[in-house]
């Protein structure tokens, strides 16, 4: 006797061959059996009459480490057929928290992960993961240990080395974590205090993640005309410390680097040939989503925000970062300078008298002001106290497809907790999008290669255990959607849009979402990297 089971389906199993009619039958969380029997007695039965079944998606690289908490339905991801979400990268997390540090960590974390709408319960990277766990919660969740939050931990904003002592600590801090469940580091590269640590440190922190087998995964310092000694630069990282590496979010931004992404994926060939473990993940536009504060060059952000936001309002510093901006800069990736204040959108703002302003460019804003774009930029992030989304149209669609079709590319939404505003579609409308536009209309990816980007090769790059999959033994979740209908809603204009064309979602075996609906069922849960286990509620 199954639980469910599902027949007349055309099975896209995760695998990337070929889809095939058949049914699946579930029990106790599980995959019980896939195949053409029909002879099967089930507690519950659904005619997926011809629609794709697939295994359920994996958001492997997203920033919900409070949205999943804050919003245990998780209905913005379980509409697209998301049932796994992996936190926790670019250096972001909201662990672990020093008592000495913990304002600082909360203003870093906050424009990418959102404002906890409930008290921050935890202080280790083990009590967060135990938070997860004891939630009732509509999805599962891996989490990375942050590099950023680790070093704000220990060191604060400083940007130096650290001392002997204070390697020490950090490495403490992580080994726990990676005993706890964690799948690996995340770095980001790109912002302060990630940007302060020199290679040889994170390499000397790599060698714990070698040590639990874990996945050392990067936002690479620049990503536009210094993208390809980036790249280098985290490959030689991780093959110092012998561990594998995940170049996430992979672009070239910037008009003048459009195209570059080819030499950046030859690397990561060149890498794999010497017998290392590299790979990369992209998402579906071409358009990138981050803090205002970002665009800023690297020392204006030293020492947190409330420094930030004082450099910004002494007038001297203030035309220094002014004048940086204005021109490209060999030392850091100024994007500012190489796309143009017109393709700085802001997304995100809290002031109520300000929120006109979301969904227009900082040019459009200035000239309606009639000031300087960077002075604009400026007093907005003064006013709204540096806590400022944007999106930034600053890659070639050219781009987004030929990584899209590396086949050491998987497919993830970097997606940002956005509770007010208009967020980057991406958050909405990611993993439908894929199917609607590159299988169905560019035909860039066959829909089985675009489920396996989305499923089975997340689930083995990041540790997920037996998932991914539509085969006997491994987690039921599962997606069965419409391909024919299949289509994503959410725009730039209008981004918070749920799409079209996706009927149920099982996670861990239970009927989760039907017709867009939430059943009210809240069977997600933490993945141990460490133990790989497959619990179910």
């Amino acid at each position: 006797m199954f639980d469910t089971f599902i027949t007349n389906g055309k099975i896209v199993d995760g695998t990337g061959n070929p889809w095939f009619y058949g049914n699946i039958g579930i029990k106790d969380g599980k995959v019980a059996y896939v195949g053409n029997d029909r002879a099967h007695h089930a507690k519950e039965v659904i005619d997926a009459n011809g629609r794709m079944v697939s295994p359920g998606f994996i958001d492997g690289h997203c920033h919900s480490d409070l949205m999943i908490l804050d919003f245990p339905e998780s209905e913005i991801k379980l509409q697209q057929g998301v049932t796994t979400e992996v936190v926790g990268n670019c250096g972001l997390a909201p662990v672990p928290v020093n008592p000495l540090y913990k304002e600082d960590l909360q203003s870093y974390v906050e424009p990418v992960l959102g404002k906890a709408n409930k008290d921050w319960k935890w202080q280790t990277i083990s009590d967060y993961f135990n938070e997860l766990d004891r939630s009732l919660i509509s999805e599962n969740v891996a989490s990375y240990v942050a590099h950023g939050s680790l070093r704000i931990a220990v060191m604060g904003f400083e940007n130096r080395p650290p001392t002997k002592e204070e390697m020490e600590e950090m490495k403490y801090i992580l080994e726990q974590g990676m005993k706890a469940g964690a799948i690996g580091l995340s770095i980001g590269l790109l912002y302060s205090p990630g940007s302060y640590s020199s290679k040889e440190e994170l390499a000397e922190l790599c060698q714990v993640v070698a040590k639990y087998n874990g996945l050392f995964s990067t936002h690479i310092r620049g990503e536009g005309n210094n993208l390809i000694p980036s790249v280098k630069e985290v490959i030689w990282i991780a093959d110092q410390a012998n561990v594998p590496l995940h170049v996430s979010h992979l672009k070239a931004a910037g008009k003048r680097n459009w195209g570059k992404v080819q030499e950046a994926m030859e690397l990561i060939e060149k890498a794999r040939s010497r017998g290392m473990d590299v790979t990369c993940d992209v998402y579906p536009y071409s358009a990138g989503s981050t803090m205002l504060t970002t665009l800023l060059p690297p020392w204006a952000l030293e020492g947190g925000l409330t420094s930030v936001l004082e450099r910004l309002k002494n007038p001297i510093t203030r035309e220094k970062i002014k004048h940086e901006l204005s021109e490209e800069q060999e030392e850091w990736d100024n994007l500012v300078a190489s796309t143009g204040w017109e393709s700085v959108i802001i997304s995100s703002i809290h002031t109520p008298h300000l929120k006109r302003y979301e969904g227009r460019s900082v040019a459009s804003i200035s000239k309606e002001n009639s000031k300087d774009p960077a002075d604009q930029a400026f007093d907005l992030l003064i006013e709204e106290n540096g806590n400022i989304g944007i999106v930034f149209f600053h890659m070639d669609e050219q781009d987004v497809k030929h990584v899209m079709q590396y086949q050491n590319a998987l497919i993830a939404s970097d997606s940002l907790t956005c509770y007010t505003g208009k967020p980057h579609p991406r958050l909405y409308g990611t993993f439908p999008r894929v199917f609607s536009k590159y299988v169905k209309q560019e035909n860039i990816l066959t829909i089985e290669d675009a489920v396996r980007k989305m499923t089975s090769f997340p689930a083995k790059r990041f540790g997920l255990g037996k998932r991914g999959l539509l085969t006997e033994g491994y987690a039921a979740d599962v997606v069965i959607f419409d391909f024919n209908e299949i289509e994503d809603k959410a725009t730039y204009a209008d981004p918070k849009n749920y799409p079209e064309g996706i009927q149920y979602v099982f996670v861990n075996g239970k009927l989760t979402t039907q017709e867009k609906q939430h059943t009210s069922q809240k069977c997600g849960c933490f993945i141990n990297s460490a133990s790989q286990t497959i619990l179910t509620r």
